[in-house]
């Protein structure tokens, strides 16, 4: 009898089990796949780097990607070595192209600068340089706020000066939180929040990164998925 009890059990259990993981598979699916409305945003598409792996982009056009900012550089150092690769790409497939380096507080901005002209190139046809701000746990030593500002001045106009065309920024919430860059930078703004609009800058945003994680045919590993305001 208690043989008999114990394998239902077990069984009990392993069923259980398994329409956990199903539900599972099937809620993250829907969070994973999820994306903004075309008819609310029409245009919509992603922001890559190295870590995106060798994406499909003829494929990423045809499901919907409108264009495509790539990540070029981050501080003072750092080239993706992908970007190349990823800018012809995307032009290749028809999409609008742009250039992203993410700042970092540890690196000092003439050399961050240096390293973003350097790598890429001048074209007319690339949307406005990115700018990304968000903080980063490994770099301990932080400017005061108008220090910041006026370091991220001149790199802005260093990196406008090259490409042509004023830069947009990219600000996460904990960057914002901490130096009030949307008030103090005269810059469009491009904010992050998954599936939320977000609303933590001091001025509307022009684009919003709705998800961190968009599984799309030709990024099965997901990518960051970003519309334009109207």
């Amino acid at each position: 009898m208690r043989t008999s009890t114990l394998k239902r059990w077990t069984i009990g259990l392993v069923l259980l089990a398994l329409l956990v993981a199903v539900l599972g598979g099937l809620i993250w699916g829907g969070i994973t796949g999820w994306a903004p409305s075309r008819k609310d945003y029409p245009v919509q598409g992603l922001y890559v780097s190295t870590t995106d792996g060798d994406l499909a982009w003829p494929t990423l056009a045809t499901m919907g990607a409108d264009f495509a900012y790539v990540r070029a550089s981050a501080g003072g150092r750092l080239r993706d070595p992908r970007f190349a690769a990823n800018i012809k790409g995307a032009r290749a497939a028809g999409m609008r192209y742009g250039a992203v380096h993410e700042f970092s507080l540890c690196a000092d901005e003439a050399s961050q600068a240096e390293q973003f002209i350097t790598t890429v190139p001048r074209d007319p046809d690339m949307l406005p340089p990115v700018v990304s701000l968000e903080l980063d746990e490994k770099c301990k030593t932080r400017p005061d706020r108008a220090m910041l500002l006026g370091e991220l001045n001149t790199f802005l106009n260093q990196i406008e000066n090259h490409s042509g065309k004023p830069a947009l920024l990219r600000i996460g919430r904990d960057f914002e939180d901490a130096y009030q860059v949307s008030e103090g930078l005269a810059r469009t703004v491009w904010l992050i929040g998954d599936f939320v609009p977000p609303d933590y800058a001091a001025k509307r945003w022009v684009m919003w990164q709705s998800s961190s994680f968009y599984r799309i045919n030709g990024a099965p590993e997901g990518v960051r998925w970003n519309v334009v305001r109207p």
